[in-house]
């Protein structure tokens, strides 16, 4: 394994392989690993230090829905935790037999299948490592695609080349777009959307506004003055709500789920860092919070869901959390100094939101007093002040390729065709917006939970662009969907399934010498089924 981080390292060079995968998320590394086992040169170029992505950035609870549908190196990736926690030296913390084992829908130690699906960041990451090492997989880190006019060659319909800010040349013959933003699928020309369609554009129950749906428990279940005097409109609006109202009902907008990073957490006093107070705290812009409380809500500890190590994967949860609602939308196209400001915001708002219930008298002492028995984990990132290296991108770009799965479809109601892999788990979209009542009261919109009828197949039609805007780029994770559907096809698992199954693609289109697009299915339905992918509930 050669890897790279390429920042002052060596002048521009061009780098050549058959397969080229920008990105390094969980999908990236599937997809490397598997160009390299169908014996192709393949090169990873990563804009991020640490592989995995979420899986590796604090996700560590894993949404899956139905676990049998996931195979191939998806299914491995949670095999191999297993092993991992096999070993007396991976419990550091907390006794094997302390564990509690609680997963969703099956035991987090699932000994029979011999998967582990709840797991520790800095174990996530390791096992992609290994999968690099192992393979003899090139990685060049910190190599940021050059978003420019200049950035992408392409000749007749196929990307010949891109370029990186460092001036490096990636040159390949089909290339894999594996970010959570789309950067290449983008620059590359290939259309995209960004934002919740009109329901009425595919026919769809859960997609555009959706006031008054809610089908979690994040929303506001009391009557809460949105005001910085409580009922008086004229004082002003408190912090965090928008003052324009939510839309009408089933109405297309460019909003997009929140995002939030996933917060790994520690009750153990020598592995917890106490939570600090950040530059530029005002306890003010959590005073909404304040009023949650006030109102007998008490759901705060819900999404401290237990991973191994006396450690958490938390999420948001309830109307005021970790969900930076509406400050996310113009992150898809920003530029990269654009998106470092939203993440860095991010981080401010939730590390003031830890400091405010950790130690503000508005918060009530319950609250207070058990939040002060946790901390960040001290043994995880490690070198980022032990906080989370991903913010949680939810949703950003979604292509419009050669099918766009649907609602229909992400509900097991429909037969997709040419499938490549499965999902199972809800149609799952958090909120986009917190608005003014007409009433005069606070409320959040756009938090969507409804669950298929059974797992269903993804298309491979999804992951492809239009054959004419482009031959030779595969988009495994900005896949061509619509927003309700992305809910549910957005899943760690479900992006591995989808990179293993594009590079088989990519590396079967390279043998044909045809476009992925005119590829033979049922050549790539064979080796996807050797591979021990889950394409449909038949096989």
């Amino acid at each position: 394994m050669q890897s790279v981080a390429a920042v002052g390292i060596a002048p521009p060079a061009t780098r050549r392989a058959d397969v080229i995968i920008y990105g390094g998320t969980s999908a990236a590394v599937m997809a490397a690993v598997q160009v390299h086992k169908m014996g192709m040169s393949v090169l990873v170029v990563s804009p991020d230090k640490h592989l995995g992505g979420l899986s590796s950035g604090g996700l560590g609870f894993t949404d899956t829905g139905n676990k049998e549908v996931i195979g191939g190196l998806s299914r491995e990736f949670y095999q191999r935790l297993y092993a991992h926690y096999q070993q007396d030296s991976a419990w550091k913390w907390q006794a094997r037999s302390e564990y509690g084992n609680t997963g969703q829908g099956t035991p987090a130690i699932d000994g029979n299948a011999r998967t582990m699906w709840i797991f520790e960041p800095h174990a996530a990451e390791q096992v992609f490592e290994d999968f690099v090492r192992e393979n003899d997989i090139t990685v060049f880190r910190n190599e940021w695609l050059d978003r420019s006019t200049k950035g992408v060659v392409k000749k007749e319909g196929a990307i010949q080349s891109f370029r990186t800010l460092t001036g490096h040349m990636y040159q390949g013959r089909m290339f894999i777009d594996a970010t959570y933003e789309g950067d290449l699928m983008a620059a590359a020309g290939v259309q995209y959307h960004v934002g919740r369609e009109a329901s009425t554009m595919y026919g769809e129950n859960w997609n555009g506004v959706q006031p008054n749906v809610f089908q979690h428990g994040h929303f506001f279940k009391a009557n809460i003055s949105p005001y910085k005097i409580p009922g008086d409109p004229k004082s002003g609006l408190l912090s965090e709500i928008a003052a324009d109202g939510p839309g009408e009902k089933g109405a297309g907008d460019h909003k997009i789920q929140a995002y939030c990073f996933r917060m790994c957490f520690s009750n153990h006093p020598n592995n917890r860092v106490p939570f600090a107070r950040p530059d530029g705290y005002d306890a003010s812009r959590y005073e909404l919070l304040g009023r949650v409380f006030d109102s007998g809500w008490r759901e705060m500890f819900q999404k401290f869901d237990p991973i191994p190590n006396r450690k958490t994967d938390t999420n948001n949860h309830g109307p005021f959390s970790s969900d930076y609602i509406g400050k996310n939308y113009d992150y898809p196209d920003a530029s990269y100094e654009r998106r470092r400001q939203i993440i860095r915001e991010h981080q401010r708002y939730q590390q003031g939101l830890l400091y405010f219930m950790a130690t503000d008298p508005r918060v009530p002492a319950d609250v207070r007093e058990a939040m002060q028995q946790w901390g960040l984990a001290k043994d995880e990132f490690t070198d980022n002040g032990n906080w989370p290296h991903q913010l949680y991108i939810r949703e950003a770009r979604r292509m419009l390729g050669t099918y766009v799965m649907k609602e229909a479809d992400a509900l097991g109601k429909t037969e997709v065709p040419q499938p490549i892999g499965m999902g199972s788990y809800a149609l799952d979209a958090h909120n986009a917006q917190r608005y003014v009542r007409a009433d005069g009261y606070v409320q959040n919109e756009g938090d969507i939970g409804v669950h298929p009828d059974k797992p269903y197949s993804i298309a491979y039609g999804s992951i492809l662009p239009r054959e004419k805007e482009c031959t030779n780029l595969l988009v495994p994770v900005c896949v061509s969907s619509s927003h309700i559907a992305y809910g549910s096809i957005r899943m760690e698992p479900v992006f591995m399934i989808l990179g293993q199954s594009a590079a088989t693609a990519a590396v079967l289109s390279i043998r044909q010498n045809t476009s992925p697009q005119r590829l033979s299915y049922d050549a790539l339905r064979t080796a996807l089924l050797q591979d021990r992918q889950r394409l449909t509930l038949a096989n």
